[in-house]
């Protein structure tokens, strides 16, 4: 079954499959199963057409998937980055954003270790 561009497990249930789709939460996922009538614990696999139209229906009407979220989120940063706020300097130097330590850890936002050269010790006469 494909929705909005992503191809969810068969094998799954039903309210884990819909979280595949970015924007879709576990919560957005149990509130669309309830708005189309389905049950939660209900595999993809067992779901026919018209309740996959349904779904399709419902994420089409009232979420922001895939490309049209990630769009909204890049903006969003672009226009923390534009305005100089300091939520936007980190995000423009790759830093974590949200008050995280970086003295140690943080590697996850920083990259890969960076080795700088130790000071060289003067030579004793």
């Amino acid at each position: 079954m494909r929705i909005a561009g992503v191809n969810l497990p068969l094998n799954k249930h039903a309210v884990i499959a819909l979280t595949h789709v970015y924007g879709i939460g576990r919560a957005s996922a149990e509130s669309i199963l309830q708005r189309a009538g389905i049950a939660t614990n209900r595999k993809i696999s067992d779901l026919n057409d018209a309740e996959a139209h349904a779904i399709r229906e419902i994420i089409a009407e009232t979420y922001k998937v895939e490309g049209q979220a990630r769009g909204e989120q890049q903006t969003a940063i672009k226009r923390l980055m534009d305005i100089g706020c300091y939520r936007g300097l980190r995000h423009r130097r790759s830093l974590p954003v949200r008050g995280q330590r970086t003295r140690t850890n943080a590697r996850t936002r920083k990259g890969k270790r960076k080795t700088v050269a130790g000071k060289k010790k003067a030579a004793k006469k």
